[in-house]
């Protein structure tokens, strides 16, 4: 994987939209794949890689399943919903993972595959790998939570390949939501503004983040949320870079911003704890040789950006 890539924002994967219809067709090519995904774990192989399967391997009739692409060799590639497998060993911490598990998971019906949670992975996938866990991640949680139209609410019926539900009685459609996250690298001369969730591991701080509200530029939407979680104001901010984050379906946009206040009064329904934290600690912190910090996890946006702070890297 390129250093300066965001993990999970490959955007290698050709879509094929005009394909959506003829997905069933699709799926008759022998040369078609498929990629298993059980309760938001996606599978790898002994080595390491994203599992895609031979559609023989897989019964289209027995659950979900999505027209993801096609593959740059031209081969479509779907994704399954296997969810309804029992894994071989129960084990708690993957049946019902936090956001931080890294336990695996293994089926009798999928003979040498091992399945874990997306953001234990995505940072040992290839972009393109990461880009297809990380579609079909979204796609089948959206499917999950959205089932029932909210025009009328009947239950609702899945079309195009899985991109699109469509309500029998009212003849609504909907479409997959993504929902807009700011993230903010806040800067005051050689310092940088971290803060912490209560409910993230022991010592671990990172950059402040919020929802887009409706109406809302996002230049507006990063001043209104640094001031809300942490009381200082904030006047310059430049766009750097996006990471789709399918946990269950934001879009996160990476900015920078230069603070105009150092004050920091926090909002304890929104953090924890803000801290200043010069260019020093942030490299110890990052290195994981800080005493008080721990950093960001690997692959989030919120890494990248510091990264590229410390390396004056805005390329």
């Amino acid at each position: 994987m390129k250093q300066d890539l965001v993990p999970l924002a490959g955007g290698e994967l050709n879509r094929a939209a005009h394909l959506r219809a003829k997905a069933e067709v699709m799926r008759g090519q022998v040369d078609a794949l498929v990629m298993p995904i059980w309760r938001g774990h996606v599978p790898t192989d002994a080595e390491g890689a994203l599992a895609l399967l031979s559609v023989a391997r897989v019964d289209a009739a027995e659950a979900q399943e999505l027209f993801l692409g096609l593959l740059p060799s031209g081969q479509p590639v779907f994704a399954h919903d296997v969810s309804a497998f029992e894994p071989l060993v129960a084990d708690d911490d993957a049946t019902h993972p936090s956001p931080w598990s890294s336990a695996s998971l293994v089926f009798a019906e999928l003979d040498g595959l091992t399945f874990r949670d997306l953001r234990a992975v995505m940072t040992t996938l290839t972009p393109l790998e990461a880009e297809m866990a990380g579609t079909a991640r979204g796609l089948f949680e959206w499917h999950r939570s959205h089932g029932f139209c909210a025009a009328c609410g009947a239950k609702t019926e899945m079309s195009q390949a899985g991109w699109q539900r469509e309500c029998p009685a009212c003849g609504a459609s909907h479409f997959p939501r993504t929902d807009p996250v700011v993230i903010m690298l806040v800067t005051r001369g050689n310092s940088v503004l971290l803060g912490r969730n209560e409910n993230w591991p022991e010592r671990m701080y990172s950059l402040l983040a919020g929802f887009v509200e409706p109406g809302e530029p996002i230049e507006a939407a990063v001043r209104r949320e640094v001031f809300e979680e942490a009381g200082v104001r904030v006047g310059k901010v430049s766009y750097v870079t996006s990471q789709p984050w399918p946990f269950p379906a934001s879009l996160m946009l990476g900015c920078r911003a230069e603070a105009e206040s150092t004050e920091i009064i926090i909002d304890p329904v929104e953090i924890e704890d803000a801290r200043w934290v010069r260019r020093e600690e942030l490299a110890l912190a990052m290195a994981g040789q800080h005493p008080e910090i721990s950093p960001a996890r690997k692959g989030a946006i919120a890494q990248v950006l510091m990264a590229k702070w410390l390396a004056d890297d805005w390329e």
